[in-house]
């Protein structure tokens, strides 16, 4: 990753330092651990129940179209939500203490089409490390057919793109699925960062995964069920899928509250990496029980992205001493009060980057 190694950021920051210490401090006088714990064990049987439990019912019971399709609804959020809270948390190694579960627990996504050994380098490295920084952070490189950092070339269809958008969320899973994956595995490349291509047991693992998704999401219903019935049927769960992942994601990053810094000439960023992580993030609905139980806490973005090691049961908890410590340093720390708030900043931004340059890039 040779660009990502010419980008720095300032070391000996205070404020990362006392934050980290305020947060130990937080679990040494509770006795909590930082990982999930049964909490974690009792919401993955849940969303594995609600997932399978709709699956079957809309394969094997002869429930009529109207409910059929309902419960094609109900997978897709169901895939979305083991996506969020279960495989999330695992291939951060924040699910669980044991790194074999956590690499068990992170395979769930291979089983929902994507590959696991993909993800880590693309979502964990490059997301995390140079966040909303453009031509680093992948996040921002989705598709040309997005404008959605100020520096990025500005073409006149992005003037449509918060239109044309909710095609691109529906119909993203696919790409996913059987084009970057199986582009970024053969090559060994994502974007233009290089990383340690997919041998042995991640080869196999990856390889293995498709081959399982493929399966039961395909070729199983494909052996009970007539091809003309299942396509709007797939269309439907994969528009799910990808319109329901595809907008939390966007709503942490890509909003009019966040920042999109640039390093001088040199490569060097102007804040420090627990700065620019608290700059270019922002939390929505964070009083939301429901929505934060469903998202994984990837509601609480500047937590997850100051600790990704920490499992979200914990970031309602720890979001009250981000914000303290943000506020003693005075680093501006941004929340959307609600979902709708925040899906409303997320449109404004995509008409601003769609119409003109922003005004700003960062703070």
């Amino acid at each position: 990753m040779s660009s990502a190694a010419r980008v720095h950021f300032p070391s000996g920051s205070t404020f990362h330092t006392d934050l980290k210490s305020r947060v130990q401090a937080y679990f040494d006088s509770t006795g909590r651990e930082p990982h999930g714990g049964w909490a974690i064990r009792v919401k993955t049987a849940i969303l594995a129940a609600w997932l399978m439990g709709s699956y079957a019912l809309a394969l094997f019971a002869d429930v009529g179209p109207v409910l059929t399709g309902l419960l094609t609804v109900s997978i897709g959020l169901a895939m979305a939500g083991i996506g969020f809270s279960v495989m999330h948390d695992a291939n951060h190694g924040s699910y669980a203490k044991s790194p074999r579960l956590n690499r068990l627990m992170g395979f769930s996504i291979d089983v929902l089409g994507a590959s696991s050994h993909v993800w880590r380098q693309k979502h964990n490295i490059l997301h995390h490390t140079y966040t909303n920084i453009a031509g680093l952070d992948t996040d921002l490189e989705a598709s040309s057919m997005l404008r959605l950092a100020p520096s990025q070339e500005q073409r006149r269809f992005h003037r449509f793109q918060h239109l044309y958008i909710w095609i691109l969320y529906a119909v993203f899973p696919l790409k996913w699925w059987f084009l970057d994956d199986s582009r970024e595995l053969a090559s060994g490349r994502i974007a233009s960062h290089s990383f340690p291509p997919a041998r042995g047991w991640a080869l196999a693992s990856a390889l293995g995964g498709k081959v399982l998704f493929v399966t039961w999401a395909f070729v199983v219903p494909l052996l009970l069920h007539p091809t003309w019935k299942l396509l709007p049927l797939w269309l439907l769960g994969v528009g799910t899928l990808g319109v329901v992942t595809s907008v939390v994601f966007q709503l942490a990053h890509c909003v009019s509250l966040a920042q999109f810094p640039e390093a001088n000439a040199g490569g060097q960023m102007q804040a420090g990496w627990a700065e620019h992580q608290v700059a270019t993030t922002v939390d929505f609905a964070r009083r939301s029980r429901l929505l934060s139980w469903y998202l994984g806490g990837l509601n609480f973005q500047i937590e997850h992205h100051l600790f990704p090691r920490i499992c979200h049961v914990h970031y309602p908890a720890v979001s009250a001493i981000v914000q303290k410590t943000c506020g003693d340093y005075g680093v501006v720390y941004s929340a959307e009060p609600t979902l709708w708030s925040a899906l409303a900043s997320n449109l404004r931004w995509l008409r601003q980057m769609g119409r003109g340059p922003a005004l700003r890039l960062q703070r």
